[in-house]
């Protein structure tokens, strides 16, 4: 769940007042059901105004924050058509569905040569791509990556639409594939033989799933505190989580209703089919995606004799995002993923050194 900014409370709370007091103008039939209704729908819809407020501003602060050395694009591309539509006799209903991807490319990158790309899903049930990714995005520049990070159906500001367009663990999987795919078709620089799949908590969900999918199509992977289990997922999150699963426009059912729907969806579920070099992380002291969870994928993917990489981190500061903020044992274990990256996609110019990377990703 999104933490609520001051500015989104105080929003909030002046149409809530605003609502009030026009309740209180209101004929004297008018129910507190239809009262509360109301104020449900605009609060719901004033969220996805100020989702695209917020994305529109970040979009803005991308330039500032890796413009010396990415050219960045913001495109807009296509996947599959949308897995629940109203009427599907209405035109245009089954057409496919549209999203925005990012694309990073490295200033110093020379066209006429090939280099290795990496597609990056964000995480979040209901997330975005954001700067909070700025140092990843300048550690992978610095190497020479080519990087897409697809804002897959079902993220967050581009209206309830698109919100509600979201199909965990389904065909958000193929939009992320499809942004693989749009990269290679055009750009004459990427290499379709070095192509990397990296996310964490559920981009590493998505990752897991893409590669297991297309195993042709990707020459390594990194899933760093993947979702794994959706089963064991939801018996330990709490109601507000799981509505979003039960929603109509997505799964619609529960786990008890439907438990295959949701092992279908699941990485562990799909261990045999594991082709692409592989390295997995997780951290004990995670209190969004348990170890558990990810300790079962491990275990399934042993029992089907695959050859992979993990480590289990013992407490590692900063829980779920312990590889990924600022600390010199986050940046020591990006220095570990991008090694083992390297081995199979050979960027131009691999980081040997922690001092590398501090050079590239901070300025």
């Amino acid at each position: 769940m999104k933490p609520v900014s001051p500015f989104r409370l105080f929003v909030k709370t002046s149409i809530l007042l605003v609502l009030m007091s026009l309740f209180c103008r209101a004929q004297v039939g008018q129910s507190a059901d239809s009262l509360k209704k109301l104020i449900d729908k605009k609060f719901e819809d004033l969220d996805h105004r100020l989702d695209q407020l917020a994305k529109a501003v970040d979009d803005v602060q991308w330039y500032n924050k890796v413009g010396d050395v990415a050219v960045m694009e913001k495109v807009f591309i296509v996947g599959p058509p949308p897995i629940k539509v109203k009427d599907s006799t209405a035109r245009g209903a089954l057409n496919p569905v549209k999203f925005w991807a990012y694309v990073f490319i490295p200033k110093t990158l020379d066209r006429e040569k090939k280099y290795p790309l990496l597609v990056l899903p964000h995480g979040g049930v209901h997330g975005d791509f954001t700067t909070y990714h700025t140092h990843i995005i300048r550690e992978m520049m610095a190497q020479g990556y080519v990087v897409i990070a697809p804002e897959y159906r079902g993220s967050t500001g581009y209206g309830k639409s698109f919100y509600e367009r979201i199909d965990y663990g389904g065909r958000e999987v193929e939009d992320n594939h499809a942004a693989r795919n749009w990269m290679v078709e055009n750009y004459s620089f990427v290499d379709s033989t070095r192509i990397g799949a990296v996310g964490w908590s559920h981009g590493g969900f998505i990752t897991l799933l893409d590669i297991f999918e297309h195993p042709d199509d990707y020459q390594a992977a990194f899933a760093g505190v993947p979702v794994s289990d959706l089963v064991m997922r939801l018996g330990y999150y709490g109601d507000d989580y799981r509505k979003e699963f039960y929603a109509p426009y997505h799964i619609g059912k529960s786990v008890s209703e439907d438990s295959s729907e949701y092992l279908k969806r699941s990485p562990a579920n799909h261990a045999y089919r594991l082709f692409t070099p592989l390295l997995i992380h997780t951290n004990t002291s995670d209190d969004d995606v348990h170890v558990e969870e990810v300790t079962h994928l491990i275990e399934e993917l042993r029992k089907a004799g695959k050859k992979f990489e993990y480590e289990i981190f013992q407490d590692a500061p900063g829980g779920h995002s312990f590889d990924r903020i600022d600390t010199r044992l986050a940046k020591q274990i990006r220095l570990k993923i991008y090694k083992f990256l390297a081995q199979y996609l050979a960027p131009p110019h691999p980081f040997q050194t922690l001092a590398d990377l501090e050079k590239a990703g901070y300025r």
